[in-house]
């Protein structure tokens, strides 16, 4: 048989990933070590990005005394820590905004797509300040069944929510079955001031 022959000459040895590293790679960084620099190691702070090339043996000898912070004060250790919780982002207190006025025009604010927002209704002013609604003048006509309640409890049209409730619980104090004596016209006064109460509540004036 030819020693040389057209079928030997095809014949290709495939070789492991490992060591097709090991043939490629430098030589490991590492003083006196003559092996493949198959491994990286990170070379440090301020030098992010940047590695050591060892073998096995010397990458997992580098890494048991890699130390990140190695020639950082405690203090700057604890505030580089702290900054690591947000990303190292500048972050403001919840709530917080010097620039801000008591009362912010939201439109002249806003910018761009989010303008429009800011031109939302608000008959009621409620991002205005701080008043509750029902403590407003009243905006709207009221219905005859709503307008019929406040005349049940001997108040005006334009009545705030705040009126409502207390003239609703003085009534209710004078007219309770308790407090009548067995009055039969209490009692029946004291069944409409509810029932007006309820029919206030549910439109929403208290």
């Amino acid at each position: 048989m030819n020693a040389y022959s057209k079928y030997f000459e095809k014949i290709k040895v495939r070789r492991s990933p490992e060591a097709e590293r090991a043939t490629s790679a430098p030589a490991c960084q590492w003083d006196g070590c003559n092996e493949p620099g198959t491994h990286r190691a990170p070379v440090g702070r301020m030098a992010e990005g940047q590695y050591f090339k060892f073998c096995f043996d010397h990458v997992r000898e580098y890494n048991k005394g890699f130390n990140y912070f190695s020639g950082l004060a405690e203090g700057d250790i604890a505030r580089f820590q702290k900054e690591a919780l947000t990303g190292h982002r500048p972050t403001w207190k919840i709530g917080v905004n010097k620039g801000a006025q008591a009362s912010p025009d939201f439109s002249q604010k806003r910018s761009g797509r989010a303008g429009p927002n800011g031109r939302m209704r608000d008959p009621y002013g409620m991002f205005k300040d701080g008043i509750d609604p029902s403590d407003r003048p009243r905006t709207r006509k009221l219905k005859s069944l709503e307008a019929k309640a406040m005349e049940t409890l001997g108040l005006d049209p334009s009545a705030t929510g705040t009126m409502i409730k207390q003239r609703y619980k003085e009534l209710v104090k004078r007219h309770h079955p308790d407090a009548n004596g067995g009055d039969r016209a209490s009692e029946d006064r004291f069944r409409d001031v509810i029932q007006a109460y309820r029919m206030l509540k549910q439109a929403g004036l208290c």
